[in-house]
This record gives C-alpha cells, sequence and structure tokens, in this order.
C-alpha cells in the first residue's frame, strides 16, 4: 500500500534557507512571499494553515497616483507554506489606523472586523484575516507570526512570563493571553511602543511574534529565536522521562495495524451520522510515546492550548479503553459505544455551559482525535486532508505538552476561552463561507483493476466528486502510473494504491484491510478487474475456462464478500458496482468462458443486492460494450481473436462494433465511470439490483 511517511520528531537544527542570490532584485511583496514559504516550508516553525506574514509597502495609488503605506498580510484561511501572491490581503496603512478612532471596546470587537474591507487597497478581494490588527499595529515593516512548537511549549506553561525572560532575556518579551483581535493588535502596538529594542514578543497559549525592517533579518530573527527556545528544551529535558515516564509497550506494527483496522470502521460508523467522515492513522514515535505514558490520561483532558491546535482537535480527544499488556479487541469493539456517547455528552454539557445568547449551534459532537495506548492515534474529520492536517496538530500538541511539563506545569485553554474561539461568531461566518460539500465528500471507493481504462477514469470520476479512492491491480507498474497521475490531478492525500490479486484470498483481504487504514473504511467497491479470452468451444482449455471463472467470477465473490464484512460493521449503507459486460445477457460466438463468467457477475450482484438490502447496501451492475479505448482487454490476443471472429483487422473493429450499435456511437471508459457514479451516489439512493446497460444499444441485451 503506497501512503505518506509517518508524522517523527526531526531533533536536527533549523536551516537557514534564505538564498540571497534568489532573493536579489525581488520587490518587497515578492520578498514577503520568498519569506512565507521558506517559513512555512518547515513544520517545526509553523503548522499547516498556522500562523502568518506581513511586510508594509510603499505602493502608488491608483486613484491619486502618490505614493502610500500599505498592509501586506497573508489573508484569512491561507498557508504560508504554499501561500502565492494572490492569497495576502492589501489594505491602505492611514485607514488602518483610522480604525483606533472607531474602536468602542473590547465588547464590540468583533464589529472592527467589518471594517477591514473598507480598508483593502487596489479592490483586492482577499478577504483579511482575523489578525490584520496584530501585524498593522506593529510599527515594524516585516512582521512575522508562528507557531513553533518550542514557543508554545514556553507559551502553555504556567510561569511563561518567567520562562520567556530565562530563555530571551529583553530580547523577547510577553504578553497574557488574549484572544487574537483588534485589542490584542493595540497591546502589541504598546508593547513595541513601550519596549522599542524588543525583537518580538511570546503571547500566552498562542505563539511568537518577531519584528524588523528589513525582510531578511526578520526571516532570519525569527529561525533564532525559535532555534535558542529548542536548544533550550533540549538541554533542560536530557535524561527526563517524557509524560512521567512509560506506563505501557507499544504492540508490535503488525498488532497495532490490526487494532487500527478493526476500529477505525466500528468509530467511523458511530460517529458518520451528520456526515460521513474519513479517518487518519498515526502510530509515529511521537504519538506512541504519549499513548504509553503514565500522564496520559491527565494531559488529554486538559485540552490543546493555542488556538490553532484547539480548532483543529476540539476540546479533548477520547482515549480508547485498550490495555496493551493484554489487548482484548472484541472487549474494546463492545465497549466503543458506550465511550462515543459518553464524549457527546460531555461536549453537549460543555456547550450548554459555555453558550452565549448568540452563539451558533451546537456542531458535531463527536471526537475528532482518539488515542489508544499501545497502538496510537486515529483522527476523524469530514475528508482526507482535515483529518490527516488534524493529527498534525495534536502531534504539535504533543510536543507542547512534553516540553511544558518537562519545565514546569503545562496548562490547556479555559474551558470558556476554548469556547469562545470554537463557537466565535466569526469563525461560524468563515465556516458558513465554505462551499458546499461535493457530492461524494467523505465516501471511500475501493476500485479493482484500477490502473485500467474504465477502472482510471472512474476514480477519477469519484475524485472530481470528493471521494478518497483505493486503487487496486495487479500490474504494478501500470498502476503506479495511474497512481501518480491522479495524485498530481487531486492531491496525496485522496488516493492510494495497492497491489491486489482478486483471485487470492489473503491478497482480497489484505488490500480491504489497508482501504480501512488509510481511510477508515469503504462506502464503494467497483469490482471491475477482468481479463477477456475467446476461443470456440471445443479448443477452450480447462485452464482458459478456470481462469475466467476464476478472476471474472470468484473474484467477484471475493471482494463482494470483504466489502459487505466492513459495510455491515459501518452500518452506514454502501453501494457496489459490478462492471460485467453486454456479453453477461447477449451471447457471443468463440467466448463461452467469458460470457459465462460475465453472466455469473450479473447473477452475484442479484443475490448481494437481497442480502444487502436491510442494511442499506445497494448492488448494482453496469454492462459496457466494446470499450476499445485504453482497455487492456483490448490489447493482445483478444484484439486478434474478436477481429477474427467478426472478419476483420485489427483498425476495422471498432468501426465494426460503432456500426452494430444502435446508436452508432462508440463507447468510452468515461461512459462506463459515468455509470458508476450514478450507481454509487445519493442520486440512485433507491436503486438496487438494477442493471445499466452501456453498450450504445444492443437488442439482444436488453434486460427482461
Amino acid at each position: 500500500m503506497s501512503r505518506p511517511a509517518a508524522n517523527t520528531k526531526n531533533q536536527t537544527k533549523l536551516e537557514n534557507l534564505w538564498d540571497s542570490e534568489v532573493a536579489a532584485g525581488k520587490p518587497e511583496p515578492e520578498l514577503l512571499l520568498y519569506r512565507s514559504n521558506l517559513l512555512g516550508s518547515d513544520k517545526r516553525i509553523t503548522n499547516y494553515g498556522g500562523g502568518n506574514t506581513s511586510a508594509k509597502v510603499l505602493e502608488k495609488d491608483p486613484l491619486t497616483g502618490e505614493q502610500v503605506e500599505v498592509l501586506w498580510v497573508k489573508g484569512s484561511g491561507g498557508d504560508v507554506g504554499s501561500i502565492k501572491m494572490d492569497g495576502f490581503s492589501t489594505l491602505y496603512m492611514e485607514k488602518l489606523n483610522a480604525l483606533k478612532d472607531l474602536y468602542r471596546g473590547v465588547e464590540f470587537e468583533d464589529e472592527m472586523v467589518g471594517y477591514l474591507a473598507h480598508c483593502n487597497f487596489n479592490l483586492n478581494a482577499r478577504a483579511p484575516s482575523i489578525d490584520t490588527p496584530l501585524h498593522a499595529y506593529v510599527p515594524k515593516k516585516h512582521v512575522d507570526h508562528m507557531h513553533p512548537d518550542a514557543i508554545i511549549a514556553i507559551a502553555a506553561s504556567e510561569n511563561s512570563k518567567e520562562l520567556t525572560q530565562e530563555i530571551f532575556g529583553d530580547d523577547i518579551g510577553w504578553l497574557p493571553w488574549k484572544r487574537p483581535g483588534f485589542e490584542l493588535g493595540l497591546w502589541l502596538e504598546k508593547f513595541c511602543l513601550e519596549n522599542p529594542s524588543a525583537k518580538g514578543v511570546v503571547l500566552e497559549s498562542h505563539g511568537l511574534f518577531t519584528w524588523d525592517d528589513d525582510a531578511k533579518t526578520c526571516y532570519e530573527l525569527t529561525v533564532d529565536i525559535i532555534q535558542k527556545a529548542t536548544d533550550w528544551f533540549a538541554k533542560k529535558l536530557t535524561g527526563k522521562p517524557a509524560f512521567g515516564g512509560e506506563k505501557y509497550q507499544s504492540l508490535d506494527v503488525s498488532a497495532r495495524h490490526e487494532i487500527a483496522n478493526q476500529l477505525m470502521p466500528a468509530i467511523r460508523g458511530m460517529i458518520s451520522g451528520q456526515n460521513h467522515m474519513v479517518g487518519h492513522f498515526d502510530d509515529s514515535a511521537t504519538v506512541l510515546e504519549f499513548v504509553n505514558s503514565i500522564q496520559l490520561p491527565d494531559l488529554a483532558k486538559l485540552g490543546t492550548s493555542c488556538p490553532d491546535h484547539f480548532l483543529r482537535t476540539k476540546i479533548r480527544p477520547l482515549i480508547i479503553n485498550l490495555d496493551p499488556n493484554n489487548p482484548d479487541i472484541n472487549a474494546t469493539l463492545d465497549s466503543l459505544e458506550t465511550s462515543i456517547a459518553a464524549y457527546r455528552e460531555d461536549y453537549k454539557s460543555y456547550y450548554e455551559r459555555c453558550r452565549h445568547d448568540n452563539s451558533p449551534a451546537l456542531r458535531d459532537p463527536n471526537a475528532v482525535v482518539y488515542l489508544i495506548p499501545g497502538v496510537g492515534m486515529i483522527t476523524f474529520a469530514k475528508n482526507k486532508s482535515t483529518a490527516r492536517i488534524s493529527a498534525e496538530f495534536y502531534i504539535n500538541a504533543i510536543n507542547v505538552m512534553r516540553g511544558s511539563n518537562g519545565v514546569s506545569t503545562y496548562c490547556g485553554l479555559p474551558e470558556q476561552e476554548a469556547f469562545d474561539i470554537e463557537y466565535w461568531l466569526l469563525e461560524e461566518a468563515k465556516l458558513q463561507r465554505m462551499p458546499k460539500p461535493k457530492s461524494m465528500e467523505g465516501r471511500i471507493a475501493l476500485v479493482t483493476g484500477g490502473a485500467g481504462g474504465i477502472g482510471s477514469a472512474t476514480a477519477a470520476r469519484y475524485l472530481e466528486e470528493g471521494a478518497c479512492v483505493v486503487l487496486a491491480d495487479i500490474d504494478a507498474d501500470n498502476l503506479k502510473d495511474v497512481h501518480g497521475s491522479l495524485a498530481d490531478r487531486f492531491s496525496n492525500d485522496v488516493v492510494r494504491s495497492v497491489i491486489m490479486d482478486v483471485t487470492n484470498e489473503a491478497s482480497v483481504i489484505k488490500a480491504f484491510s489497508n482501504c480501512t487504514l488509510e481511510f477508515g473504511g469503504v462506502d464503494v467497491l467497483v469490482s471491475n478487474a477482468g481479463i477477456a479470452s475467446s476461443a470456440p468451444v471445443e479448443d477452450t482449455s480447462l485452464d482458459l475456462w478456470n481462469k475466467n471463472m476464476s478472476i471474472l467470477s470468484t473474484g467477484y465473490f471475493l471482494t463482494g464478500r470483504e466489502a459487505f464484512k466492513i459495510l455491515k460493521k459501518q452500518n452506514l449503507g454502501g453501494a457496489v458496482v459490478f462492471i460485467a459486460s453486454k456479453n453477461g445477457l447477449a451471447a457471443s460466438p468463440n467466448a463461452s468462458a467469458y460470457c459465462t463468467a460475465k453472466a455469473s457477475e450479473i447473477h452475484l450482484a442479484r443475490c448481494l443486492a437481497l442480502e444487502g438490502a436491510e442494511q442499506g447496501i445497494r448492488v448494482n451492475v453496469v454492462n459496457p460494450d466494446a470499450v476499445l479505448k485504453g482497455s487492456k482487454i483490448w490489447s493482445g490476443d483478444w484484439l486478434k481473436e474478436r477481429a477474427a471472429t467478426y472478419g476483420k483487422d485489427k483498425a476495422g473493429l471498432e468501426e465494426h462494433y460503432r456500426q452494430r450499435s444502435l446508436l452508432k456511437r462508440s463507447v468510452l471508459p468515461e461512459d462506463i465511470a459515468e455509470a458508476a457514479y450514478f450507481l454509487a451516489s445519493d442520486l440512485s439512493a433507491k436503486s438496487t439490483g438494477n442493471i445499466i446497460n452501456v453498450d450504445a444499444g444492443n437488442v439482444q441485451a436488453f434486460t427482461r
């Protein structure tokens, strides 16, 4: 199974990546972009989507032609590591300064966000972030705001002010916790004016601000300050057991994966009531050190400190009841429903305790992070990238807790402060602006024969609609190529591939196990792996007959059986799509083995439709005909044999099939993919046991 590398700790020093030759001649906005991408390229400096950067630049006013000072600052929702020029908001500094006269105090702080759009320069439509005033009012040209674990470990400590002074002296100041916004921007300005020699400030429970009037110096300062904190912790923590020491030892890799494979579909089924969730599993050394520790229960219930961590991981994680010294997976599975229900009730109580009259409605009360002693961590979210990023953020939180508890006492955000961030009206407005989910978002599909024309086209169609896809094929080289192509188009997060022989029971079981480990379960099986053979019956050997039956009949049984096991465990319904053939309904000369095996597929689908209906599992069939383009079965002997059967040469066979059809049209892999999408999506929610012929019309294949 192809999957990204695990997130592990990197003890190497931060590297100064600034290349003066690359930076030479860049105007200030492009230097800001360069600096931002460098900072965001190392997750030890800031996490995905976390932190922001800015530069105050002289620009020509498009109306007056005069030189004006403009704040370039990372816009709302961006990521400094991948940001482009259009990801920055631009605002008149003169207008931003004028906002101070409109500010009516902390209780009216949120209204200031509405004024930011009135400050936009050059009609820039990029929405300014809530942190804009924090950058605007620091009286320096260049400002970095990062969320490095080493700094947050200081910021989340009980005596964070004293630690900041001990480590940095007067170079870096300290400010108490304040939710990001206009008031905090004024605090930063006041601090800078009162401490003109300071190079930055640690914000309690939040992160780091650094500044300078030169872009390169600002970048190097940020890196140096983070490295200084990292080195200080390394010295202080040497020889100290993390998190109070080890309570459990990790199970071996195969046992960890087997347990995660059992847990993920079960959890997914219990938490996908509002939306289908996608899972991510992490058993890196960082995670295992935490979940195996003595202090796991006490630290986990404190939750995270940095607002960015909290928004991605919820108020606290859920610890799964498993004793790795005596693992009983059945007992753990039996306890899941009670544990998950208790978490939901606890979350609802938290909401009721902290809600305001104008708070947004209660959101999904299920946990995001699930910690399993001896095994690792599972995260669930509406899509794979969010689940993965949530895991990364909780690893950041683990690193923070390790450092903070190792030199002081770790402090999570106070409950009311945490709620006020999670249910902030401005955060709710941002959520409401998010695009509507695609039709298959949160769905997980396994496509056999995924390296072929029909399989890859079907996978692409599902990915277009937001699904996660596992490509399964026996052809390693083609599989690698198709995987790479689809990952380039749709991202590495949503595509996986696995070598699978549909005739081998162990291979099929392993492929489905890997699917659940990668994404948390399965919702759609497209059984498409196939071969084709052509021979008069008297020339059909037993080996040829058995090969057709093994791949086209037994293979569909094995994949269908494994899909049913997971679908029933999840109890979320699901869809099975068999790619059969017109030949399963209409006999063809010199193809008895192929036609019979395809007929077997169709009848198996009918049987499974009966068995799956009570659990909402729909089973349907697509019957293609003469899909020559991109189809592997039309290469080699099959193409030659079918051409000979109809007295055609190879070049004339496609035209023969086109003219044979009622509609006189060629059938393409994308046509089959569209039918497979329809049968997997909610568009066909009331269809099971059906057959869709995609053959351009063949009267012999009309269903009766």
